[in-house]
C-alpha cells in the first residue's frame, strides 16, 4: 500500500474529525509482521478508517488474507472505497465482539492478530487468543497515555499490559514505543 493512499485516508478522517488511526511507527511494525506471515490469515479488530489496513496489507504476500472488522459505517466507508480493490481483504461492517464469537464458534485461527478496539482487548481477551494459532502473533497498541483516551483509562492499559505478560500461552514483549504495545507470540 502506497503513501498516496494512506495520505488519503488521512484527509478523509480529518474531515471527520476521526483522530485515533494507526501511528506510523506501529505501521510500519505491522507491515514488518504481515511480511514474516506471507501467506498467512490476518485479523484486525478496529479497520477504523483502513489506515493501519493499509500497513497490515503492505507487508502481506499475494496469498495472504486479512479479515477487518469495525463497527463504524462512516469509517468502513472510507477503508473500502481506498482498500475493497484488494482481493486479500474483507472489510466488515459489524461489532467486532459479535464477531469473535462467530470466529471461536467456527474454531478459526490466524497467524496475527492486532487488537485495536476494545473487542478482543480490553473485552474478550481470551476469545482473541483462542483464535491465535501456534506461532501466531498478537499485537495492541495504545497502551502508552493517549489525548483519545477516556478518563481513567491508564489503569486499564497498565493492567491490560500486566495480564499479557503473565500470560502462560504467549511469550510478550511491552514496547514502550510508538503508541505503546504489546507484541507476543502464542506459544
Amino acid at each position: 500500500m502506497t503513501q498516496e493512499i494512506r495520505d488519503s485516508i488521512a484527509e478523509a478522517c480529518a474531515g471527520l474529525g476521526f483522530e485515533m488511526s494507526c501511528d506510523p511507527r506501529t505501521g510500519a511494525l505491522l507491515r514488518t509482521l504481515a511480511a514474516a506471515k506471507p501467506a498467512g490469515r490476518l485479523l484486525e479488530l478496529g479497520t477504523g478508517a483502513g489506515m493501519s489496513t493499509t500497513w497490515l496489507l503492505g507487508g502481506m504476500g499475494p496469498a495472504g488474507t486479512l479479515l477487518t472488522v469495525e463497527s463504524e459505517a462512516a469509517l468502513v466507508g472510507i477503508a473500502e472505497r481506498h482498500l475493497g480493490r484488494d482481493g486479500r481483504v474483507r472489510c466488515v461492517h459489524d461489532d467486532a465482539g459479535a464477531l469473535l464469537k462467530r470466529l471461536v464458534a467456527e474454531e478459526a485461527r490466524f497467524d496475527l492478530i492486532f487488537a485495536d478496539t476494545w473487542a478482543g482487548k480490553f473485552e474478550q481477551l481470551d476469545d482473541a487468543l483462542e483464535l491465535l494459532a501456534p506461532g501466531g502473533l498478537y499485537v495492541v497498541d495504545d497502551l502508552l497515555p493517549q489525548a483519545t483516551w477516556p478518563p481513567g483509562h491508564g489503569p486499564k492499559a497498565q493492567a491490560l499490559a500486566e495480564r499479557l505478560l503473565a500470560e502462560p500461552r504467549l511469550a510478550a514483549t511491552r514496547l514502550d514505543w510508538s503508541s505503546g504495545l504489546v507484541l507476543a507470540t502464542r506459544i
